[in-house]
């Protein structure tokens, strides 16, 4: 293989990598006296028009979305013969699977790298986006400080990724085997976050186990995870079992998303440091329980499933007094300048198989979860979460890891006792409240992310929350 002097106007220096699309070159850019990694498509698939798509897909997601925890994009262009490559922030400190050939890592470390790496895939999840390739070669490193010898922990090669509503019905195997999760190894099988949770589940063993080799890629009894594994020494015995559940084989039996891991897995490491949101000391029993299985339950950002219509609006007044909105049993009073759109839960599927009703709101709905300058509401409606666990409960698997959250508490509002937790974020929206609760006479819970408007005040959720029906 013979080395390019130049791509584009950067300086070739070395080669980092061969994968099975794509080569990896370190770039020097002379202008900025800067290295970069440049991903180039293998020569033998540049004819290929669907692989040089996904290529060229990677390069846009990377670069919409942009987030400190992700490899992220410069530029990108094309080579003289036609195929394109990709200019990405160069990871200076390696990969995992560099560090762990190597040796062991210290548990306190492994265990830190664990939860930096759940934080990244969590980046993904919020904006709708399976990674299907969580492997130790994928999780690179950057230095954040020359001084201080800090780095950052990024997640890498988002060229198998794929948004939630296009991830089923895949025709091909996709994923790194001993890492990715049984469901895609089935062509028709519909693969989501939790997916990835399983892959998440992988590296812990990998990071922490005495045998990493164990178990294979199928998973493992959740009750047998003990013979299956042998943890390292100084390794907290919660760990197993949370372990065991993100490598379950089904996925209805893993945690809903890389942010429900995180949280389990920081409640067992330091289980005072992280409390369980408490239950509303005024909720009644619910009784009517039924059927069900474990199902992945996305927030706002993640669940447009509709389009609808689109009005203006700038969402300045939050007064109830923009009439109403129905989509199937779910009615809202609308805030005044807002509109409503009907969706269904993407990723959250009731017993029969079907998508579980929602709608969104908002002075743009259809916007909404793209904009975070836009005021709005998600409303999802659930019988199979109600099946599995309580509102409380259900909050604690939807924590933002880069925000701070307020102490939960409940309201009582149209009928519903609702568990509320407010997080104040430095990047994205300001505020986001994570709210739910069991309807009353009827088996399902109904779950509300509000992001309030800036002028909303003090009584703007309590007065959306007031407003939300179930038939």
């Amino acid at each position: 293989m013979t080395a390019p002097v130049r791509i584009g106007p950067y300086r070739i220096e070395r080669l980092l990598g061969v994968g099975s699309f794509a080569m990896v070159w370190l770039g020097h850019d002379s202008t900025l006296d800067a290295h970069v990694a440049i991903k180039v498509l293998a020569e033998n698939w540049s004819h290929d028009l669907r692989v040089r798509e996904r290529f060229r897909d990677e390069a846009r997601l990377l670069r919409r979305l942009d987030h400190e925890r992700l490899v992220r994009v410069h530029a990108v262009g094309e080579l003289p013969d036609g195929r394109p490559y990709a200019v990405l922030a160069w990871a200076d400190g390696g990969s995992l699977r560099d560090r762990l050939a190597a040796g062991p890592i210290a548990v306190p470390t492994a265990l830190r790298l664990l939860g930096e790496i759940c934080a990244g895939v969590a980046v993904l999840h919020r904006h709708g986006v399976v990674h299907r390739d969580l492997t130790p070669g994928n999780i690179l490193f950057r230095s954040a400080g020359a001084d201080t010898g800090a780095e950052r922990v990024l997640i890498a090669d988002l060229g198998l990724a794929k948004a939630l509503a296009a991830a089923s019905g895949l025709t091909a195997r996709a994923g790194t085997p001993g890492y990715m999760a049984p469901e895609q190894d089935d062509p028709g099988a519909v693969v989501d976050t939790r997916a990835d949770v399983f892959g998440l589940g992988r590296l812990g063993i990998r990071l922490l186990a005495t045998d990493p080799v164990r178990p294979r890629s199928a998973g493992v009894d959740p009750k047998r995870l003990d013979t299956a594994v042998r943890l390292r020494d100084g390794v907290p015995p919660g760990v197993a079992a949370v372990l065991a559940r993100a490598t379950a084989r089904r996925p209805a039996d893993r945690y809903p998303d890389a942010a429900a891991f995180h949280a389990a897995l920081g409640r067992a490491v330091s289980p005072a440091q992280h409390p369980r949101p408490p239950r509303p000391a005024t909720r009644r029993p619910h009784r009517a329980r039924v059927a069900g299985v474990a199902v992945v339950a996305l927030t706002a950002l993640t669940a447009l499933g509709a389009a609808g219509a689109e009005t203006g609006g700038t969402g300045a007044g939050w007064l109830a007094g923009g009439g109403t909105h129905a989509s199937g049993p779910l009615t809202v009073a609308l805030p005044a300048g807002w509109s409503a759109t009907g969706a269904t839960w993407a990723g959250q599927y009731g017993v029969d198989g079907a998508a579980e009703p929602a709608l969104v709101m908002s002075p743009q709905p259809r916007q909404w979860a793209a904009d975070p300058r836009l005021p709005g509401a998600f409303v999802g409606l659930s019988a199979s979460t109600a099946a599995r666990t309580t509102p409380a409960g259900f909050l604690a698997e939807r924590p933002h890891a880069d925000c701070a959250s307020a102490p939960a508490r409940s309201t009582r509002q149209a009928g519903v006792e609702w568990t509320v937790v407010a997080y104040r974020c430095d990047r994205g929206r300001p505020l986001i409240v994570e709210s739910a609760g069991l309807v009353p006479g009827r088996a399902a819970l109904v779950y509300v992310q509000i992001a309030p408007p800036a002028d909303g005040g003090p009584d703007f959720v309590d007065t959306l929350l007031a407003g939300v029906r179930v038939r």
